[in-house]
């Protein structure tokens, strides 16, 4: 949609795309002013060694430049010369576009996801990441040439998307002309749906498929429960449902007329793997662990705003930095601010719940036979009253996992965490 607004070669289609919106009845003066060019790096392919990587990414990013040279033949006066190097190829395109009148807009979606997915890759190789990021790594380089190049040689604005700021950190001195727009209260809104956005779109599905007025409570008192909860600043209080889970239920509410089966998205199987990640550096099973203690919230002083791999994997154990990565995940959300002031972290809804939950339950009881035995043990429990089994369970499985520093400070509302974790269905 960003896109759209800014392109000039999209100028006849704004009426139709923004006529019956705030943005089109009130244009700022730029819109459809701008050559737009946009890469996606959820595009390029994250398996294999470091320069297999490069070369995906060269290939993705020539693609995108290509692409961009013929939906915008008729305002180029030259064409672009060809080269396997993608910063000649950069170059030149830049040369082209200074002989216009048209400046360049640039859309980076998804910049981090490329190192993300090798960071939490099973495997681990770490040292990738960093051949990426670090020196003369390929994505420092790209963004080095991204940056001069908005240093009057054509390029006038870059609008970039990410999940966590620590590529943004890796290569700080690649780019680090950026603002961070996601922090900003102004801004909150455009992260999720509100409650009466979320109205508006449940109330036009039951028109389409006939539910009355007592269904649409209920659809939205689920999705409350399960969606909702996202807060991305101490200074908004209105949390925002996660708009991925809400057009998925939307969509089949709309096609089916009932709730899918499964209210959580293939999508956010990525959140489970982020999850996973951070639970694997040294020493932060712990922290994904107390997450689940609602009594005991996460506090850390502020959002870390810029930090590196090297610091998640070398840094002394501030539980700062990890907070604030499980909080860019979006598995953890701003709750508001303890009596000394420090912000606090809590899982936004029951969905994300279920994923740490899982973890727990995977690091507890890892064997087939051991989730067997604990299913087992809550049906009696919740069909009889019966809680010897499943103290039992606790005792032979849950306490042998731990060694004596994580289970330095337990008290009451460990056992508390450790039952909940365990009864949760």
């Amino acid at each position: 949609m960003l896109e759209d607004y800014y392109d000039l070669a999209r100028a006849t289609d704004f009426g139709p795309l923004f006529g019956d919106l705030k943005i089109g009845q009130n244009p700022t003066p730029l819109h459809n002013r701008y050559l737009v060019m946009r890469w996606d790096f959820s595009m390029v392919d994250p398996r294999s060694d470091a320069d297999a990587i490069a070369a995906s990414l060269h290939g993705y990013v020539n693609s995108s430049i290509d692409t961009f040279t013929r939906n915008y033949q008729v305002y180029l006066p030259d064409k672009i010369a060809l080269h396997t190097d993608v910063l000649r190829l950069w170059s030149g395109l830049l040369a082209v576009i200074s002989q216009t009148s048209h400046k360049l807009y640039l859309v980076i979606d998804e910049y981090d996801n490329l190192a993300n997915e090798v960071m939490i890759s099973p495997l681990r190789r770490t040292h990738r990441y960093e051949q990426l990021v670090q020196g003369e790594g390929t994505i420092k380089t790209l963004f080095k040439a991204v940056k001069s190049a908005a240093g009057g040689q054509g390029l006038d604005r870059v609008f970039i998307t990410s999940v966590s700021p620590v590529v943004l950190s890796d290569v700080t001195s690649g780019y680090n002309v950026v603002e961070i727009l996601s922090q900003r209260p102004r801004f909150h809104n455009l992260c999720g749906f509100t409650k009466s956005e979320l109205r508006v779109a449940l109330e036009a599905v039951a028109v389409e498929t006939a539910l009355d007025a007592a269904q649409v409570d209920e659809a939205l008192k689920l999705m409350r429960e399960f969606y909702n909860g996202y807060r991305f600043t101490s200074q908004q209080e209105d949390p925002v449902y996660n708009p991925t889970l809400v057009l998925y239920l939307l969509k089949r509410l709309g096609e089916d007329g009932v709730y899918p089966e499964q209210l959580l998205d293939d999508n956010l199987a990525m959140d489970r793997n982020r999850i996973q990640y951070v639970a694997r550096l040294p020493h932060d099973e712990t922290l994904v662990n107390r997450v689940l203690n609602d009594a005991e919230p996460i506090a850390i002083a502020q959002l870390v705003n810029r930090f590196g791999v090297h610091d998640m994997l070398t840094a002394p154990r501030d539980p700062d930095f990890l907070a604030s990565l499980l909080h860019y995940f979006g598995v953890l959300t701003l709750a508001g601010c303890d009596a000394l002031g420090k912000l606090t972290l809590t899982i936004p809804n029951l969905m994300i719940r279920k994923l740490y939950v899982e973890r727990f339950q995977e690091q507890v009881l890892p064997r087939y036979e051991d989730q067997e035995q604990r299913q087992q043990a809550v049906e009696r429990f919740y069909s009889t009253g019966d809680l010897g089994p499943l103290c039992e369970l606790l005792e032979q499985k849950y306490f042998k996992v731990f060694d004596s520093c994580d289970l330095r400070w337990s008290n009451e509302l460990v056992i508390k965490t450790a039952f909940i974790a365990t009864l949760f269905n």
